[in-house]
């Protein structure tokens, strides 16, 4: 009897060993259809990421921010890594935000809203560029370009979102999904360093539903401390140092 249990031990230890450090990194399914349209307005929150070529758009439902739908990116240029000068042909990647001068509806390239390139961690590091933005028409240099019927939809839900009162919409632009298992697997990448500075904000958003607060220090993204709501300020600091601590 001891022999068969140890048999069974040996064959089903593995499954449970791999299913213990299995990461999700796969979004939560979108509200429905109808819940969609009733948030238009809402507070948005928006990530890219370049590898996954996929548009994710947040819309805030009480305390945390629920996805409404994600988009196919038609096409964006230069492959992963930061965009850092004008005429490299690289797409953005880091911390921006969208306020409404940034959009474009009558852009020659359908709709557009601007990324906000370069921001303050750009200008620090002297990247330069210009009219980077996402857009239609499916065409790109250095944007992210959209089908039109997607770019109606993200136009139509950032410009409610602005014009019902939120001053600006976070727009984070990750390589892929920052999973401690892709993060490995681009271990010898160039760009390694750069992308640990936007790790923890992609994990802080997996944890908590909410954008994390970022700013820019000595050339350096930096998590800043984000109280949730009903979290006591022990809590809100373990939290904090336990996502910018790096391995």
């Amino acid at each position: 009897m001891g022999k068969i249990a140890l048999l069974f031990a040996m064959i089903f230890m593995p499954a449970v060993c791999l299913a213990s450090v299995t990461e999700p990194v796969q979004p939560l399914a979108p509200v429905s259809k109808e819940l969609k349209k009733q948030l238009l307005g809402t507070p948005l929150y928006i990530q890219i990421f370049k590898e996954e070529r996929t548009l994710e758009l947040y819309g805030k439902i009480g305390n945390e921010y629920r996805l409404l739908d994600s988009y196919r990116i038609c096409n964006f240029s230069g492959g992963l890594g930061p965009k850092k000068r004008q005429g490299d042909f690289k797409s953005p990647e880091g911390f921006y935000t969208i306020s409404q001068r940034q959009l474009k509806p009558d852009s020659r390239f359908y709709r557009a809203i601007n990324i906000g390139f370069p921001n303050e961690y750009d200008r620090q590091q002297g990247y330069d560029g210009k009219y980077l933005m996402i857009h239609g028409d499916c065409v790109s240099i250095g944007c992210y370009a959209m089908t039109n019927a997607y770019m109606d939809e993200i136009f139509t839900y950032v410009n409610a979102a602005l014009r019902n009162g939120q001053s600006e919409i976070n727009l984070n632009i990750y390589p892929f999904r920052m999973t401690e298992s892709n993060m490995q697997r681009h271990r010898n990448s160039y760009y390694l360093s750069f992308w640990k500075q936007l790790q923890p904000g992609y994990q802080w958003f997996v944890d908590h539903r909410q954008p994390p607060a970022v700013s820019v220090n000595n050339g350096q993204y930096v998590m800043n401390s984000n109280p949730l709501p009903g979290t006591p300020p022990a809590a809100q600091s373990g939290s904090f140092l336990a996502l910018t601590q790096t391995k």
